[in-house]
């Protein structure tokens, strides 16, 4: 089946400390953004894209596009001050015809089309599915810098995105939170929050979000892992 993509790529990412947002920073060469978009391009499966920035960096994401030749990139979106207040501006420029949306980070450029079929396939079935991978750390809840107990991480997974809905359900679920004033964790909770199932599609521990500088020596790896392989 074939599904539209909301790309937000609003945020500043303070954290990564770079001084530029982070789907500008390079790896081997090329902007986050242009390798998480690569992706999506590529796939047979996505029918568009709309790209979702900040109010300053609209000319220069307009500007990305044309020269990366994006096609696929319908719409570029001004976003709002929180990632999910971004993803329902986005969420209201896919076309209503639309069955299924997915919701991807701009600074989560290791996603294969692979995982996505898998997700997309899962989605078309039960309405509503996500990525994620089984915590392999010990977790422990902390109050005060202190020990409060070991938590049990059989059941525990760390979700990762795309997400991806059946267009109806995602946006009936954006339009309660937002009518309730009510910001969620990911747009799988807000799902979660009108009464839906969210079913979970095995992701790959490669897909990682770059968050930090340590995420960025962690990333080239992976691209020269990937690299390798096609050589």
């Amino acid at each position: 089946m074939n599904y539209w993509t909301v790309i937000p790529a609003a945020g500043q990412g303070k954290r990564m400390n770079a001084g530029i947002s982070k789907q500008w920073i390079e790896l081997l060469g090329k902007p986050v953004l242009a390798h998480t978009l690569d992706v999506f391009e590529k796939d047979p499966a996505c029918a568009g894209i709309i790209l979702v920035g900040s109010e300053q960096e609209l000319q220069q994401m307009q500007n990305f596009v044309q020269t990366f030749q994006y096609t696929k990139v319908r719409q570029i979106v001004p976003g709002g001050e929180e990632r999910q207040q971004s993803v329902y501006e986005g969420l209201k420029k896919v076309p209503e015809d639309a069955d299924l949306v997915l919701v991807h980070d701009a600074a989560r450029p290791f996603i294969t089309i692979d995982s996505i079929g898998q997700l997309v396939n899962k989605a078309v079935d039960t309405g509503s599915a996500v990525l994620a991978v089984p915590v392999k750390d010990t977790v422990k809840r902390v109050v005060q810098h202190q020990v409060e107990e070991t938590i049990d991480r059989s059941s525990l997974w760390a979700v990762q995105t795309p997400q991806a809905f059946r267009l109806s359900i995602v946006k009936r679920a954006h339009e309660e939170a937002d009518s309730d004033g009510y910001l969620g964790t990911d747009d799988a909770s807000l799902v979660e929050r009108i009464g839906e199932t969210v079913a979970i599609v095995m992701g790959d521990y490669h897909n990682i979000k770059l968050t930090t500088s340590d995420d960025l020596l962690y990333g080239q790896a992976i691209l020269l892992e990937r690299q390798g392989e096609k050589a």
